[in-house]
């Protein structure tokens, strides 16, 4: 059973997920409005994994007999002044979102709760995995540029890294 307080964390958590989908979805939109189809693939498909990792939470909360809820969801950004900040706000809302995974893993260890310490380890797992990919992307910016015929070529290895997945 859960604690009062690890319920109302994993429900901040799922919102944060919840969130995050949003924030890829909207980067998608985007991405195509500016006929980066790389990008919006890969931000699409990102969006969707988002909502995995929320739906993941969400089942975990309810299977130890407490409620899954979503809080309020604001709006994300839509817009952004190159690829290259894009990129930038994605890599920073995921190391964020590492930050409140580390906050959960503590509180769980603290509260020796350690049915959700096993079950966040995953999560521990994957953010890294998001920072290293995104940190990938924003290197592949760096080198490439921006200027002239670049942001075809960061679009081009975005949408390969879609492929390599």
């Amino acid at each position: 059973m859960l604690s009062k307080n690890m319920v109302k964390r994993l429900n901040e958590h799922i919102t944060l997920e919840f969130y995050s989908s949003n924030l890829y979805l909207q980067m998608s939109a985007w991405a195509d409005l500016k006929g980066l189809d790389g990008c919006h693939a890969f931000l699409r498909a990102h969006a969707e994994e988002e909502m995995g990792h929320m739906h993941k939470l969400f089942n975990y909360v309810n299977e130890t007999g407490a409620m899954a809820l979503i809080g309020e969801i604001k709006a994300p950004p839509s817009e952004y002044k190159s690829v290259g900040e894009l990129f930038q706000k994605v890599y920073e809302h995921e190391c964020f979102i590492t930050g409140k995974i580390n906050e959960l893993v503590a509180a769980a260890f603290k509260e020796q709760d350690f049915s959700t310490f096993n079950f966040l380890q995953w999560y521990v797992a994957e953010q890294h995995e998001e920072e290293y990919l995104f940190q990938q992307v924003l290197d592949k910016i760096k080198i490439i540029g921006e200027a002239g015929s670049g942001v075809f070529f960061i679009d081009r290895a975005v949408g390969e890294l879609l492929r390599q997945k």
